[in-house]
């Protein structure tokens, strides 16, 4: 029995139809919203939080390996100490209920921002580390030290590979996480970026965790990224597959700082999350390249879809959900 925590979100809805096309038994744990896509024998969900150290210890018996892809992602300054109870602690808790129950092996999912993102003089690679210098959110901190839980759990006798992806694509909510970006373009949002970053295709993540799982591999963590890409170059295919009008607005070091202040102070006093922080600002403008050979030097055969195609599928199911709505 497989375990995935984090069921309901892009990536794991994702990994669980991989995994059960492959005919494997899952068992899925969500937090608020079970899946409603997979309907299968093969599949188990339990409603549970990761902070709940009883009930993980229960959903943990019988289990053989882990895809821990539960995590927050969270730029607001209010989500900080959650950002640590889920990402740091939850982990910890992932870690040692699967130690307890003998569990073989894990993939976890971290992010880039743990590699310390913000180096524009030179590219990105897996020897890297979250620092102050090199990061602008305790986003990447607290994924950071979810690492370290991680290695802990190595140390103490599991074996365990960690995935770092850049931004992932594919036909999630698009009102939440990174499909938002295609919303965005979709309700023809004037403004683009020419900042540089690294995107990768979600069923391409799915596939590079479950090889990994079923290899031999552990002790190493692997930088996911198909491409690196302007934002520009991004948002103007994602509009030419929905057939909407391309940003046409330049957004400036001094523009992003200016509306990042701005929808601060609206959020102080509408009580309404942000839609642009100092954080996410500065991210957006900054030119960062990272290198993604170390997993194809693991997994020769291993093979990235093409941006172009990722976006032009993503668009066409997203097209197809509104038409059903």
């Amino acid at each position: 029995m497989i375990l995935v925590t984090g069921g309901s979100g892009l990536l794991g809805t994702s990994l669980i139809g991989s995994l059960l096309e492959q005919g494997k038994d899952v068992r899925a744990i969500y937090n608020k919203t079970p899946l409603s896509i997979y309907e299968s024998s093969h599949l188990q969900q339990v409603q549970c939080d990761i902070l709940d150290v009883i009930a993980l210890e229960q959903i943990m018996v019988g289990i053989t390996c882990i895809y821990h892809c539960a995590g927050l992602v969270s730029f607001r300054k209010k989500d900080e100490q959650l950002l640590y109870k889920i990402n740091v602690e939850g982990t910890a808790n992932v870690v040692n209920a699967a130690l307890s129950a003998g569990v073989k092996k894990i993939i976890h999912v971290s992010s880039v921002a743990a590699l310390g993102r913000i180096r524009e003089s030179e590219i990105i690679h897996e020897k890297m580390n979250w620092t102050p210098e090199t990061s602008n959110s305790k986003y990447g901190e607290s994924k950071y030290l979810g690492e370290m839980e991680v290695w802990r759990g190595i140390a103490e006798g599991i074996d365990a590979a960690i995935v770092n992806p850049t931004i992932i694509l594919g036909p999630g909510n698009w009102d939440d996480g990174s499909t938002a970006i295609f919303k965005s373009v979709y309700n023809e949002f004037p403004w683009y970026s020419n900042g540089t970053t690294g995107f990768v295709d979600v069923k391409d993540v799915a596939k590079a965790m479950i090889q990994l799982m079923e290899s031999d591999i552990s002790g190493e963590r692997f930088i996911i990224s198909a491409h690196n890409e302007t934002y520009r170059n991004v948002f103007n295919a994602i509009a030419d597959a929905f057939n909407k009008k391309r940003p046409y607005k330049q957004v400036t070091p001094f523009l992003s700082k200016l509306v990042s202040r701005m929808e601060a102070v609206k959020s102080f006093f509408t009580g309404k999350d942000p839609l642009i922080t100092k954080e996410t600002a500065a991210t957006a403008i900054a030119r960062v390249h990272f290198d993604n050979t170390k997993l194809l030097k693991y997994l020769p055969s291993f093979q990235y879809e093409s941006l172009q195609q990722t976006i032009s599928n993503t668009c066409n199911l997203l097209q197809q959900k509104l038409n059903r709505d």
